[in-house]
C-alpha cells in the first residue's frame, strides 16, 4: 500500500470535504460525490482540485 492508512483516515477531498477512498491500482485517491480521481505520485498524494482528473 502506497499510503498509510493513517492518513487515509484524515485526508479528505479538497472539493467538497467528502471522504475518498484508495482506487483498485492504489495509484489515485477518489472522490465518489465529485467523480474525481487524485493521483498519487511517488507516495505523495497530490490533493490539487486543478490537478484531479475527472472519472
Amino acid at each position: 500500500m502506497t499510503v498509510k492508512k493513517e492518513l487515509l483516515d484524515i485526508l479528505a477531498c479538497p472539493k467538497c470535504k467528502g471522504d475518498i477512498h484508495l482506487n483498485e491500482k492504489e495509484d489515485g485517491l477518489i472522490c465518489d460525490s465529485c467523480q474525481l480521481l487524485y493521483e498519487i505520485r511517488d507516495d505523495i498524494p497530490i490533493m490539487l482540485i486543478d490537478e484531479a482528473r475527472p472519472l
